[in-house]
């Protein structure tokens, strides 16, 4: 589960070979003990839940990273290393 980025305590993760549960592309993210999975596609959350700032965050990375973390996809249902992202400033 290679970290891609970390911002204002969010904690951006893509596991290898993940595309069977939710069959699209996507990110899981944690804010202290709570988890929450997005469509890299189009920011949607698709299970659990992180407070509503925190997700509003989030989703506002994913568009300005879309490309980014489409091309992080790519590499990790194929098992290889993934690029770390710039974090939200």
């Amino acid at each position: 589960m290679p970290t891609i980025s970390m911002f204002y305590g969010l904690l951006v993760v893509m596991y290898f070979s993940d595309n069977k549960q939710h069959h699209t592309p996507h990110i899981h993210v944690t804010y202290g003990d709570e988890e929450a999975v997005y469509d890299i596609a189009t920011g949607e959350l698709l299970g659990g839940s992180i407070p509503n700032k925190k997700h509003k965050l989030v989703q506002a990375w994913i568009e300005l990273h879309g490309e980014e973390l489409s091309a992080d996809w790519q590499l990790a249902i194929r098992n290889e290393p993934l690029f770390r992202i710039a974090p939200l400033v």
